[in-house]
């Protein structure tokens, strides 16, 4: 169950609501602090965030304030578009700890990228990943390779912090997938045939 606030905007569990709360009952002068959230990056396929407790009053110009349940969020006028939809929540994992934020948006990876591809297909493919696609993947300690090319559809395995880790579906999916039919508009479909269960962590 989750509380929609400014809709299309922003969304906060109740789950979150409460963990913020609890954490803020900590500070001194818990009542006049509210939580910013601000997009502070981009690290692999996914923005960067950093959240902290910040007197509201200190936060009136160039932020977004929502209001739920006791708590203020701020958010500053430079993230809102790139956090509406997005929701905080508590991991999945309760083993996990702290706060998530499932955004929806996800950051142009090819926005200041000068491609200079040639070649067929696969030799295109194999340039892109090499100049643009694995550099990101490398923060996570993975790699992505090309395994061929059939038609309009690629077929890519993804190794090192990748294979096995259960977010790869998601950074194949929203990532990957996205920089290759943008960047190469003849592919138009993207297949995972990494065998994660022979990963450090694999998933079923």
């Amino acid at each position: 169950m989750s509380e929609t606030i400014e809709a299309q905007l922003f969304e906060v569990t109740e789950t979150a609501i409460a963990k913020v709360l609890e954490i803020r009952s900590n500070e001194e002068n818990p009542e006049a602090l509210g939580l910013r959230i601000e997009i502070t990056g981009v690290s692999g396929a996914d923005y960067t965030y950093d959240l902290a407790f910040e007197e509201v009053a200190d936060r009136t110009e160039g932020h977004r304030h929502i209001v739920t349940k006791g708590l203020v969020i701020m958010i500053p006028d430079e993230s809102v578009a790139n956090l509406s939809g997005a929701t905080l929540d508590l991991p999945n994992n309760p083993m996990q700890g702290g706060l998530v934020i499932r955004n929806p948006n996800k950051p142009d990876l090819l926005a200041d990228a000068n491609l200079e591809l040639a070649g067929t297909l696969p030799e295109q493919l194999q340039q892109l990943l090499d100049q643009h696609i694995n550099p990101s993947l490398a923060s996570h300690g993975g790699f992505a390779a090309l395994k061929g090319v059939d038609g309009a559809t690629a077929y890519i395995t993804m190794g090192g912090g990748c294979q096995g880790c259960a977010m790869s579906a998601a950074t194949l999916r929203e990532g990957i997938t996205v920089m290759i039919t943008e960047a190469i508009p003849e592919i138009t479909q993207v297949v995972d045939v990494t065998d994660h269960t022979a990963g450090d962590n694999p998933y079923f």
